[in-house]
């Protein structure tokens, strides 16, 4: 991977200087507590447990206030774990007030307040609001027009949980877009910092954050690994707010930024952590028995290969692949071959061939241009007749970016998302960079890859909880790329 003409400076300039705290956030932050201390005398009256997360999230947001960077350390964690079951979805029985939420809209309220050494508009950059964020828009205000087509069966089975525009607005574009939003605004705060890295260690609490409430619910459940590898049990994480797929590829992702840091890190208290972590992220990964996951697990590892050959590395992958097979169980094997002993690629696919891509295929090759609007597979012509499983995506990213988008809008996120590897692999290879963030961005580069391979049978172009550290990584990305030698 070649360096950048212009690289990423180890220093902060005076243009991008760390946020200095206003008398307006002081205050605002002095208002914060005291609101805290009434929300808390309120909560022992009511005994509410949502007084208490509203108190905990009025109190972060005072310090928030103080300073945005202290708000993007917090989304950095928060942000992955959002729709797991360790987060409440809503506050006094609010759609969309948790404390999520309450903490994106304080740091960028915090973020407009000290943004003055910002450049106007830079929060969001230019490729990501023209070829991603745009078309986003649009699709989904044509998506808006078509919620009363939206198939029965799909309302019946709570698929989604709207009705009408409004609805279809809140969580299908909407909410979506605030995992854009958080990311910029940890770019903004690495643009302002003078150690990067330290970033990291927040992404390391979110990922064993992660791993630790999945494992924790495989363990009080009390399945066995021939029960949790079933074509049955893929809704087993569903309490947990996630699917396994979606777990699956979360740790994927997670798995290619630790693998790649601590290939390059010379710190041996770092790489510890990531081989500790790596060993944790893998162990759940496991346990999700997703195919979709093995596979970028697989596809992450070759490129590390790839990327890396020498002695040293393929004696470390021959070792740890034996160990590998050795330790993992036959169940995890089988979930791998599911299929192939009877030669019937439906099978193989799960039935998404024969139940899914067949039946939508003829409105693939008849979308307009500019697509049906988001989320078009449950006002498909396909589901509205009964002729495809009721499932609220196609479960092929390209297919869906074209029924949702066209070819148009599939063309312009491909664009974008090549515009991110490019920036990934500038990064990547940057001498300026200490060696830990060089590797943190080789191993997003691995991942986007892995995402582009995997995405023709699951996952989706849209920004989903289950990319979280992909885009924390993007953001990072930009904002990594705006800092500049002081001078």
């Amino acid at each position: 991977m070649s360096a950048v003409s212009t690289p990423a400076g180890p220093r902060l300039g005076p243009r991008y200087g760390a946020a200095r705290p206003g008398g307006a956030g002081l205050m605002l932050g002095i208002a914060g507590l005291a609101l805290a201390g009434a929300l808390m005398g309120i909560g022992l009256v009511l005994g509410e447990v949502d007084a208490f997360y509203i108190t905990l999230s009025v109190i972060g947001c005072a310090a928030v206030l103080y300073d945005f960077r202290i708000g993007a350390v917090l989304l950095i964690v928060m942000v992955p774990i959002e729709a797991s079951s360790l987060i409440p979805h809503s506050l006094l029985g609010i759609t969309g007030l948790n404390p999520v939420n309450v903490l994106l809209g304080a740091t960028l309220v915090s973020y407009l307040l000290h943004g003055r050494y910002q450049r106007a508009g830079a929060l969001i950059p230019k490729p990501l609001l023209w070829l991603y964020i745009v078309p986003f828009l649009l699709a989904g205000l044509h998506g808006m027009t078509h919620t009363g087509e939206i198939a029965p069966a799909i309302l019946d089975l709570e698929s989604v949980h709207f009705s009408d525009a409004a609805g279809y607005f809140r969580d299908i574009v909407a909410k979506p877009l605030f995992l854009v939003l958080a990311a910029m605004l940890v770019g903004a705060a690495i643009a302002r910092s003078s150690k990067p890295e330290r970033y990291l260690v927040a992404i390391g609490v979110s990922i064993w954050a992660m791993c630790m409430v999945s494992l924790h619910a495989v363990a009080i459940s009390g399945v066995s690994m021939a029960e949790l590898s079933a074509p049955g049990s893929r809704a087993f994480f569903s309490g947990l707010g996630m699917h396994a797929n979606d777990l699956g590829r979360m740790y994927a992702v997670a798995y290619a930024l630790l693998l790649f840091a601590w290939a390059e890190s010379k710190s041996r208290p770092f790489r510890l952590a990531c081989v500790a972590t790596m060993a944790l992220v893998v162990t759940a990964l496991v346990f999700t028995f997703s195919r979709g996951a093995f596979v970028g697990f697989l596809l992450v590892n070759a490129l590390f290969l790839l990327w890396r050959s020498n002695a040293k590395t393929a004696a470390i992958a021959i070792l740890v692949g034996t160990l590998l097979l050795v330790v993992l169980p036959g169940a995890v094997f089988d979930r791998m071959s599911m299929g192939f002993d009877t030669g019937d690629a439906n099978e193989v696919s799960a039935g998404r061939i024969d139940g899914i891509w067949l039946p939508l295929l003829p409105e693939v090759l008849t979308s307009p241009p500019w697509g049906n609007g988001l989320g078009s597979t449950i006002w498909s012509k396909a589901m509205r007749q009964g002729l495809m499983i009721e499932v609220a995506h196609p479960h092929s990213a390209y297919m869906e970016a074209i029924l949702d988008a066209g070819l148009i809008g599939l063309g312009l996120v491909l664009a974008y998302f090549v515009h991110v590897w490019k920036g990934f692999r500038s990064l990547g290879s940057n001498p300026f960079l200490t060696p830990e963030m060089r590797g943190f961005y080789q191993g997003a580069t691995a991942a986007l890859l892995s995402f582009f391979v995997t995405g023709f049978a699951g996952s989706s172009f849209q920004p989903h909880t289950e990319y979280a550290f992909l885009w924390l990584a993007i953001g990072m990305m930009y904002g990594q790329l705006a800092r500049r030698p002081a001078g």
